[in-house]
């Protein structure tokens, strides 16, 4: 049940950075759920391992360079889901960061 929570609240969140920001175009909040489980799926499986490589990045940037990883699995999911789609790169880190800023707060909240 928790796993299914924290991918709705992914939903939510990813639904409204889109509305959020213009040069992002997502169908509609199904899609929106259809993102936020192929983008879980895509952290569980190749996340950890990005988050490993990049470890003397991490370190360097106290953390930050999560939101580049971030945007990196976020653009893989944009790659896969036809309905989904993110115009540039600055705009996938933009989001990245919006989608992990809000999802963490709404996770804190609820």
């Amino acid at each position: 049940m928790h796993t299914l929570w924290n991918i709705l609240l992914l939903a939510i969140t990813v639904f409204a950075v889109s509305k959020m920001l213009p040069n992002i175009r997502i169908k509609n909040f199904t899609t929106a759920i259809i993102v936020a489980v192929v983008y879980s799926i895509i952290n569980f499986f190749i996340g950890w391992l990005l988050v490993l490589l990049s470890l003397p990045a991490m370190i360097l940037t106290f953390g930050l360079f999560a939101f580049v990883i971030n945007a990196f699995l976020l653009w893989i999911t944009d790659q896969l889901i036809e309905d989904f789609e993110i115009k540039n790169f600055s705009t996938t880190l933009l989001a990245a960061f919006l989608i992990t800023i809000i999802s963490t707060f709404l996770k804190w909240i609820f």
